[in-house]
C-alpha cells in the first residue's frame, strides 16, 4: 500500500528546492547565491531520502503523547509580545537599521519567552544583531540597512 500523502510531501519538498535553486540562479552576486543553493540542495536531498524511506515502507512513529495540556487557555500575553517585537522590527529596520531593530527583536523575543536577566539578554541581542549584520555583509554580500549607525558600522 502506498502512502500518497507522504509522496506529496516529497514532491512539495523537491519542487520547493528546485524553485529556490532556480531563483538563486537569477540573483546577482556570487556571495548572495551560496545560501539559496545550499538550502535548495538540502531540500532536494531531504525529498530524495524521504521518498526512498517511504518507498521502503518507512513510517513515522506514533507520538507517545504530548506534555501540553489542551484544556489550558492560550498564552495571549506571550503571543502579543512576540508579535509586537516582530512588528517593531519591521517598522524600525529602515529608520534605525538592522543592528538596533534586530537588537530590539532578539531582546523582545527573549523577554516575551520568559528571560528576566535583562542585561544579559541585551548583550546577547546586540551580539546576535552585529554578528548577523556582518555575516550578511561580508559572507553573503547582502547589505542590511545600517540606519542611524551608517558610517559607524
Amino acid at each position: 500500500m502506498t502512502d500518497r500523502a507522504q509522496y506529496g510531501v516529497c514532491a512539495f519538498l523537491a519542487l520547493t528546492g528546485a524553485a529556490v535553486i532556480a531563483d538563486a540562479v537569477r540573483v546577482a552576486g556570487a556571495g548572495a547565491r551560496v545560501a539559496p543553493f545550499v538550502l535548495g540542495t538540502a531540500l532536494l536531498l531531504v525529498a530524495l531520502v524521504y521518498g526512498l524511506d517511504v518507498a521502503r515502507g518507512g513510517r513515522g512513529e506514533q507520538q507517545a503523547g504530548e506534555d501540553a495540556d489542551l484544556s489550558t487557555p492560550a498564552d495571549w500575553r506571550t503571543l502579543l509580545l512576540l508579535a509586537g517585537a516582530f512588528l517593531a522590527n519591521a517598522a524600525l529596520i529602515e529608520p534605525l537599521g538592522w543592528v538596533l531593530s534586530g537588537t530590539l527583536l532578539f531582546w523582545g523575543s527573549a523577554f516575551a519567552l520568559g528571560n528576566r536577566r535583562h542585561l544579559r539578554g541585551l548583550a546577547v541581542a546586540v551580539t546576535l544583531s552585529l554578528a548577523t549584520f556582518y555575516v550578511f555583509a561580508a559572507g553573503l554580500g547582502v547589505n542590511l540597512p545600517a540606519g542611524i549607525l551608517r558610517g559607524i558600522l
